[in-house]
């Protein structure tokens, strides 16, 4: 508890009153300034209540005051080479600093949890399916992106395009958006990740990787599990080109 105060008379209520209106505050602005509330505050003002010098401290230096003038000493109200017009300029400065940090930081989480369209960052996105058409993509070095997407926890992708079937479902649903990373060594792949594969004999497919009883062979896992999409098997050496899949969205 701070007990270093002395009790104000209606001078010092008074200079209160008036650098509160010198500086176009309400009560309850300069009360937020001294962490008491509105009531509060205003009894001080009117010298029904004590003025704590911790108070006074904490007015002095924000508003750059002369030692004494809260007390009613007969000083400038402002230190020397300032000004009220400094002070509240020095403010406006830097609350348009604190406000552009603010922007900054909020731009930069959104950018991290949220996709973005670009053209000048970020991943191209392909408006191919990949199971379709994906070939032009890997064949066709002229062919352009429709639009870059900017998702920093995908931006480690090779492309971004578009999935069809169910046969992943729920984890990838049909009419979904998948970044894929290309892996060119693929000597050593991590089981139980989901991969698009493209096959030495043309097909693709988008699967879990899993095990095989034979050392020779991955098996293709299914996240469906409807009857009809079963486990199949993949001789390692039918692997033309594999693409890590990292996440899926839809369409922006």
């Amino acid at each position: 508890m701070d007990t270093n105060y002395t009790r104000m008379d209606n001078g010092q209520g008074n200079r209160l009153r008036e650098l509160r209106v010198h500086l176009n505050m309400t009560q309850k602005q300069m009360a937020d300034i001294l962490d008491v509330g509105q009531n509060t505050y205003s009894r001080i003002e009117n010298g029904v209540s004590s003025f704590k010098d911790s108070y006074k401290r904490i007015i002095e230096d924000k508003y750059h005051l002369t030692t004494g003038w809260l007390s009613g000493a007969d000083v400038p109200m402002f230190k020397d080479g300032d000004s009220i017009a400094g002070i509240i300029e020095h403010d406006v400065q830097k609350n348009n600093r604190d406000r552009l940090k603010e922007q900054i930081l909020n731009e930069l989480v959104d950018k991290a949890i949220n996709p973005q369209i670009s053209y000048t960052t970020g991943v191209p996105y392909y408006n191919v399916d990949f199971i379709g058409g994906f070939d032009i993509v890997e064949n066709d070095q002229t062919i352009n992106p429709e639009y870059n997407i900017d998702f920093q926890k995908y931006n480690e992708a090779t492309c971004w395009c578009n999935v069809t079937g169910h046969s992943m479902e729920p984890e990838i649903t049909h009419g979904d958006i998948i970044a894929l990373k290309r892996i060119d060594d693929f000597s050593f792949l991590p089981l139980g990740e989901v991969y698009a594969i493209v096959t030495t004999n043309g097909m693709r497919t988008i699967k879990r990787l899993g095990p095989s009883s034979n050392p020779e062979n991955y098996t293709l896992v299914p996240a469906n599990k409807s009857p009809e999409y079963g486990v199949q098997e993949l001789p390692k050496k039918m692997i033309r080109t594999i693409y890590h899949v990292l996440g899926c969205m839809k369409r922006l």
